[in-house]
Order: C-alpha cells, then sequence, then structure tokens
C-alpha cells in the first residue's frame, strides 16, 4: 500500500535545500522547500507536515521558533530534525534537541544514512497516525484533546444531550438460527452502515451492546442543534433496514428488522476504569432512550415529547400516546417520527435534507453521500460495456487519488466535496457520447446537482473542474489542477502498464488500433510531449515514476525493432 508524507527543508542556502529534495525524492515523499521560518510557518498552519529539516546555523531565529513550529503544527507529533555542518560547534544543536528536535543530519550529506533516517521517523509518523486512528474510534475527539492537553478528563454536565438506541427485533431467537461467524458478519455489515450514517451526521457512537447501538448528539462535539441531526441519522437507518428487508423479500431470503428510539435531557458524561477507560454517559435521559427503543415498532422510530419540541418545525410525527418508563416509574408522551417536511427535503431524495436544514444542522449544504451512491449507481446501469477504461473503477481511482492529493495540499472539506463531485461526473458523459465527453458530463452535473442541494456557484466551480480536464484546456486553480492531476495520476505508478492497456481496447472499440510500436510511440508522445503534472505535490510524488515508465517504454520499443530487423 502506497503511504505519503509531507516533508518541509527549511534553508536558507540552494544546495542544502536542492540536496536534500534530490536525495528524498520519490518513495511517497512529498518534499516542500522553504528559505525562512516565516514561509515554513505558512505551510505548517495549512498542510499537514509529518517531518521537518531545518539548518538553525543558518537561521538566526530557527532556534526560538521550534516550539512555535510544533504550535502551529496540524500534527501534534512531528518529527524536526536539525541540519548542521560537520565542523560546526554543537551548543545550537544541543539547545535544538532540547527544545523538541528529534535527530540531525550533517552537511555534506550522506545519501544513506539520510534516506535511513528520513525512514525510521516516516515509520514512526505513520505510526503516530494509526494510533490516533485507534483512539478515535475510542474516544470523542474532545476528549482526546482534552487529555493531551491536561492528562485528564473531568466528568462533563450536559443539559440538553441527545441519546440514540436502535436495537433489532426478535434478535435472540433470529440469533440461535444462525452459526457464529454469520451471526457476526451479520452484525458487522448493519454497524458499519449504522456507522457510516452516524458519523455523516456528526454523532458520536458510544457502544454497542450485543444486537443494541448507542449514539449521542450534543454531548461530545461542537455542532448545532443535535435533536435535528439526531433525527436525521435515525430516519436514514430506517431506511436503510427498510430496504434490506424490501430487498430480502423480493429474493426470499431472511431480514432482520429494527426499532429506533430517542430522548432528549441532562446526561453526565465521563471516562471510567483504571486500565481500560470507557467513555460513557449516565442519567435519567439514557433510561427513558432505552425506553423509548424497547416501546418502538419494527420499522418505526420512536421521540419522546421532549425531543418532538425540538424538531417539529422540520419533521412529520404523530402521537402514540403516554408511555409508561419501567423501574423509573411514571409516564411520557411519545411520538413516532414520519418524515422531515418537504419544505425541508430534497425534491430527489424525500428523506434527505434541504441545504437550509444542513445548514441549521451545522451540515455541509450539499448531500455528497447520496449523490456519491446515485451517480456510482447511475454509472453502473449507463454506462456502455466497451468502455473498459473510463470506467467505475477508474472514477473511484481518480477519486482516491484526487483526495491524497487534496489531503497533502492542504484543502478544506468544503473544497473537498465540490472536487470528488467534479470527479464523479468527469467521466460520466462517456454514458451518452465518446468524443467531447466532458461537455455532457457537465450537462449532467448542471441537471442532478440542484437537487441533491448544490447551490449555482458550486455548480459552475464544479463544471470549471470538469471542463479543465480536457486536452485543449489549461487548468488554473488548485481545484483544477488536483483534478487533472488525479485524473493521470496513474502514469507515475508501477501498475501504469495494466492500466493503459485498458485504453487500448477501448480505443480499438472505437476503430482506433495500433500496432505494438505504434502503441509505444503514441504512449511516448503523450507523456514526454503532451502531458505535465501541475501541482507540487504531484510532480513530488509521481514524476519519478513517470520518469521510469518513458525509459521502460523506450526500452520495449528498442527491443521490438531489434526484432524486426
Amino acid at each position: 500500500m502506497e503511504r505519503f508524507t509531507n516533508i518541509l527543508v527549511i534553508d536558507k542556502d540552494p544546495k542544502i535545500r536542492l540536496g536534500l529534495k534530490e536525495i528524498l525524492s520519490g518513495g511517497g515523499n512529498n518534499v516542500m522547500l522553504t528559505e525562512t521560518i516565516e514561509e515554513a510557518l505558512k505551510i505548517i498552519e495549512t498542510k499537514e507536515i509529518g517531518i521537518i529539516l531545518i539548518n538553525l546555523e543558518e537561521s538566526s531565529e530557527g532556534l526560538a521558533q521550534i516550539n512555535l513550529i510544533k504550535q502551529k503544527s496540524l500534527f501534534r507529533n512531528i518529527y524536526i530534525l536539525i541540519v548542521t555542518m560537520e565542523d560546526s560547534p554543537g551548543i545550537k544543536l544541543v539547545k535544538g534537541m532540547n527544545q523538541g528536535a528529534v535527530d540531525y543530519i550533517t552537511f555534506p550529506f550522506n545519501p544513506n544514512l539520510v534516506r535511513t533516517k528520513i525512514e525510521v521517523y516516516k515509520t514512526l509518523y505513520y505510526k503516530d497516525q494509526r494510533i490516533g486512528q485507534l483512539l478515535g474510534n475510542i474516544f470523542p475527539q474532545t476528549i482526546l484533546d482534552e487529555l493531551s492537553n491536561s492528562g485528564k478528563f473531568s466528568p462533563k454536565r450536559i443539559q440538553n444531550g441527545v441519546v440514540l438506541f436502535t436495537d433489532f427485533v426478535d434478535f435472540s431467537s433470529n440469533a440461535r438460527t444462525i452459526k457464529p461467524l454469520q451471526l457476526i458478519k451479520k452484525l458487522e455489515y448493519y454497524f458499519t452502515h449504522i456507522d457510516n450514517i452516524i458519523g455523516r451526521y456528526k454523532l458520536e457512537k458510544i457502544k454497542t451492546i450485543g444486537d443494541a447501538y448507542m449514539a449521542l448528539g450534543g454531548v461530545t462535539e461542537n455542532m448545532p442543534n443535535p435533536a435535528l441531526r439526531a433525527c436525521l441519522a435515525a430516519l436514514e437507518i430506517r431506511d436503510f433496514m427498510n430496504n434490506e428487508r424490501d430487498v430480502a423479500i423480493a429474493t426470499k431470503k431472511d431480514f432482520w428488522e429494527m426499532r429506533i428510539g430517542l430522548h432528549m435531557g441532562p446526561l453526565v458524561a465521563g471516562i471510567i476504569g483504571s486500565s481500560k477507560y470507557s467513555f460513557d454517559v449516565w442519567g435519567d435521559t439514557v433510561n427513558i432512550a432505552a425506553r423509548a427503543e424497547a416501546a418502538s415498532k419494527a420499522g418505526y422510530i420512536t421521540i419522546t415529547s421532549t425531543v418532538q419540541k425540538e424538531i417539529k418545525e422540520y419533521f412529520d410525527s404523530h402521537a402514540r400516546g403516554q408511555i409508561d418508563i419501567h423501574k423509573r416509574g411514571g409516564s411520557l408522551e411519545m411520538f413516532y417520527l414520519d418524515k422531515i417536511k418537504s419544505k425541508y427535503s430534497l425534491d430527489r431524495l424525500d428523506h434527505s435534507p434541504n441545504p437550509k436544514l444542513r445548514q441549521k444542522c451545522g451540515l455541509p449544504s450539499m448531500d455528497f453521500d447520496h449523490l456519491h451512491k446515485y451517480m456510482i449507481s447511475r454509472m453502473k446501469s449507463l454506462l456502455p460495456e466497451h468502455i473498459s477504461y473510463h470506467d467505475i473503477p477508474h472514477t473511484l481511482n481518480v477519486e482516491k487519488a484526487a483526495m491524497r492529493y487534496a489531503n497533502l495540499e492542504g484543502v478544506k472539506e468544503e473544497d473537498m466535496l465540490i472536487l470528488r463531485t467534479a470527479v464523479l461526473f468527469h467521466d460520466s458523459g462517456f454514458i451518452r457520447q465518446y468524443h467531447d465527453n466532458e461537455d455532457f458530463g457537465i450537462q449532467m452535473a448542471r441537471s442532478i446537482l440542484p437537487d441533491f442541494g448544490y447551490s449555482k456557484e458550486q455548480i459552475e466551480e464544479i463544471a470549471g473542474i470538469i471542463n479543465a480536464t480536457k486536452s485543449s484546456v489549461e487548468p488554473k486553480t488548485k481545484l483544477e489542477m488536483i483534478m487533472c492531476d488525479a485524473d493521470h495520476d496513474y502514469l507515475g505508478r508501477p501498475d501504469y502498464h495494466s492500466i493503459v492497456n485498458k485504453l487500448r481496447i477501448e480505443f480499438a472499440h472505437f476503430d482506433r488500433s495500433f500496432t505494438d510500436i505504434e502503441w509505444i510511440e503514441y504512449q511516448l508522445d503523450f507523456l514526454e510531449n503532451n502531458h505535465s503534472f501541475y501541482t507540487e505535490t504531484a510532480q513530488n510524488l509521481r514524476n519519478f515514476g513517470k520518469a521510469a515508465r518513458i525509459r521502460d517504454l523506450k526500452k520495449r520499443k528498442d527491443k521490438l525493432l531489434a526484432t524486426e530487423e
């Protein structure tokens, strides 16, 4: 699996800067060069840098600002290495190490030693990322931040937290008829989908208890209107389960059904345990939410009157009367949550919020996730079978590459969604026509995107990104450049030959056949004379591999010519 790291070199001496770039190029290293701390800080504040190489001897400010670099870094565990001269005094080196640098390299450089040290710290950087991901799956980010800053997490009292419970109907009896491994796989399938939905609405999964699933809103995240977001998530979970049931019935297979309950009220949140920590919440609100779920019916969502008062402007619901609260005693009025009111739902998707409701919840105005499913489904059903290169795997690979470049370039969340949307449509025009397909893709985008909450300004930006993929157009904006680089990312990858062979097959269908020599010459002409990577990131990561492809093609050409002679 390819792994990529942003590496920043800070040095006034061009020999040192260019020397380090030459030594470190390739291997997933995106090496960026700056002369001053001021230039470096602008990059550090916008891009996640894994490793910094800084020459303290050449920067009077460098020593005093190592701590500032660490403070400004988007990634907490940044690795700083000092570049020092072989004959220079070591006092600055010692001070730099004391202030947070982890190692040093000496100039003139030993290339093998430099590469070895960088690989060690890249490995540590990847481990830090992996540990962060694992901790993020255990604890909410706000808690991790507090633990990192103060070393402890104080219990919190929340006045209006939302608790969501789901539970499978008749799970115990169904479990007796299924083999254990199949049972686990089925639970994993459903819970993975629920995890994705909970994450999209910025809620916090707390735990699963057997077949029950518990999530929170308004407790760990700094987002508005948790009751609205929790109801949106509940509706999407219900619709997903109902769709699974309908497919199972149609194919005469067994199916599971789910009931959902929500309540809103005061909570206490905290961490318990001394060796195996666990984040949890306590209070009457949890018990009432669990009762709302237990009192619900298969395929239904039960909400309490507290939740209903918060969401009634935006959602349709109907009363189901007073429900007894077991153990606690007494009763509480509850409702069935039906759907989003028509004025707040998208035209194409009844249960998907429109931009106004999404913005009310602090979410991006466009519904990218539903658009993604819609477009992939549309392309699966409508792309001609002879499209062997510009197919769905190509679109998904371009999306993956675009996300990688965008992350390394420090692109923000909304711009990332704009870019990924353009990727979905950039080859969709092949549904209708092979030549000038971009124009039809733009037409499709302008027709479809309003139904998924995209504004006119966003749609025109997306149209510009798609248009930039034409061979006759030069990309201008950062997103346009990333799109073009992602579209040709494979040119610098080891799987180049297997991918480009699909293009040759596709060309042959349209009566554009090549002999082996002609095909090699076609590739060389494109790689050497008609293609350039636009972003510094793509140049750093893929030019090395692209040059290797060119050398390989020239060797193949020489071999074929020798055979013909």
